[in-house]
Order: structure tokens, then sequence, then C-alpha cells
């Protein structure tokens, strides 16, 4: 007995260190972008891990904005991706519910071809798409890239995941209050999903925010760019603002930081959930 409550805080303060080294790995990269564009140009390769306080300004910030469009580019990212989360939402919350609940011909079949395109890789259906969009006449159109990121194959199986896991007692008592299959989606299943709803929207909304090839092949005009390609702008040929560039890349990271932070408890929920119980 004495021994498991010695090793109780040892075990503790070793899970505590590796978590406090993975932190410092994954943050180091940020902080050493934040420390470069508080430096001016000339101390950002002369000392480029000092923490000399005197030389630390914010001009690079105001810098990016006046060098480029940024905010320009920072509100089509901003409404590409909220769009893209809100189709890939709807698309996939439906579709999982019709998987995991409802029977008709052929259902398994479907989910497995379904599950089979996640092993294309997105740079083979490039062409495809390109040419889709064309015939549309939607290139240098935002909505070539809202309309194909709005469905998630990856998104449909981890609501099924989920749905699959709410107890079928609810919806019984549902239908025979007389509730059709969309009011006891809605009504009945729908709140239950909340910690998936918000791992999904958390995925999705870094995989948009982040994407650099669709953008760079779909969008041609200075006013249509996004921040990926507003920051391959600012990279440059021959001469490059370094701190200028990292003041870019604090700036394009805080809505990422900020989603996680308010969505964090419930992807947490929802990963436990979906993880455990499928």
């Amino acid at each position: 007995m004495s021994t498991l409550t010695v090793n109780k805080p040892i075990e503790r303060a070793g899970a505590y260190f590796l978590l406090s080294v993975f932190a410092f790995l994954m943050l180091a990269p940020l902080f050493w972008a934040l420390l470069t564009a508080l430096k001016p140009v000339g101390a950002v390769f002369d000392d480029p891990f000092g923490l000399s306080v005197e030389t630390w300004s914010l001009k690079s910030f105001v810098d990016v904005f006046q060098a480029t469009p940024f905010h320009i580019y920072m509100l089509n990212t901003l409404k590409i991706t909220a769009f893209s989360v809100l189709g890939v939402v709807a698309t996939s919350a439906l579709a999982g519910y019709a998987f995991a609940k409802l029977k008709f011909p052929g259902r398994d079949f479907l989910f497995m071809l379904l599950l089979a395109t996640m092993m294309i890789p997105r740079q083979v259906t490039l062409v495809p798409t390109f040419i889709l969009m064309k015939e549309f006449g939607l290139i240098d159109d935002h909505l070539s890239l809202i309309l194909p990121g709005a469905i998630s194959v990856f998104g449909m199986f981890l609501m099924k995941q989920f749905f699959i896991t709410v107890p079928a007692d609810y919806e019984e008592a549902a239908k025979i209050d007389g509730c059709g299959v969309l009011r006891r989606f809605f009504l009945i299943v729908l709140p239950f999903a909340k910690g998936t709803i918000a791992t999904l929207v958390l995925l999705q909304v870094m995989a948009v925010w982040n994407d650099f090839l669709y953008p760079m092949v779909f969008l041609n005009s200075e006013m249509n760019r996004t921040l990926t390609l507003g920051l391959a702008i600012l990279r440059g040929d021959m001469d490059t603002q370094w701190n200028m560039l990292m003041a870019a890349v604090v700036i394009s990271n805080i809505p990422i930081l900020v989603a996680f932070l308010v969505t964090q408890k419930f992807v947490i929920k929802g990963i436990a959930m979906t993880g455990l119980k499928g």
C-alpha cells in the first residue's frame, strides 16, 4: 500500500514533466516567430535567440498591413472558412445520421464506398475539380473553394460513429409522439452531438485555414487571395523581411489558437465519446 502511495506522486511528476517537454516543443516555433517579429531587421540574424527587450518593437505588425492588403486576405480566409465549416457540419451531420439510424438499400455498401475515397489524395482530384469549377465559371471565385470544401467524408464517418452511440429509446419515444425523421434528428439526436460537432469544426477550420494548394490554383486576383497566399508573397524571391513575415505568421495563427481555446473542452469530450463508445 505504501509503495503505491509513493509511486503515484512520482508517476504524476513524470507525466507533468513529459507533458511540459511536449508543450515546449509545440510552442517553441511560435515563440521564436513572435520573438523574430518583435526585432528590427538587423537583429534577426545578428542575435536570432536574443531576448533583449530594448530592441523589441511592434513596427513589423504595422508594416504587414502597409506592405500588403493583409486585412483583405484575413477576411477572405474567414469567409471561406466559415462557409466551408457550415457546409461540412450540415452535410456530415445529415449523412452521419442517415448512415447510423436510417435503413435503406445499399447503405453499408455506399458507406464503405465513401470511406474508400478517403484513400485518394486531394492532389489527385485537383485537376477534375478545376475543370468542373471552370465549367461553372467559378475560377478566381471563393465558391471554387467553398463548394468542394463543404463535404468531408471524414466528417460523415465521425458523426456516424457518434450517432450510433445515441440510445434508440429516445427516438422511439419521439416516434410514438408523432415526430418525423427530421424533427427527431434536430430536436432529439443532434443536441447530443455538441462535442463531436466541436471536434469537426476545429479540424475543418485548421484544414481550410492552412490550405495553400487549392487557393493557389483557383484564385488569381490579389483581392481574392487567402492568408497562405499572402504569406507566400511576403516570403519573396530575392529579399525577405523576416521580421515582417514572422509577424504575419503570428497574426495568422491567432484565430486558430482562439478557436482551439474556445472549443477544447468540447473537443476532448467529443473525441473521448466517439473513440470509446463506437
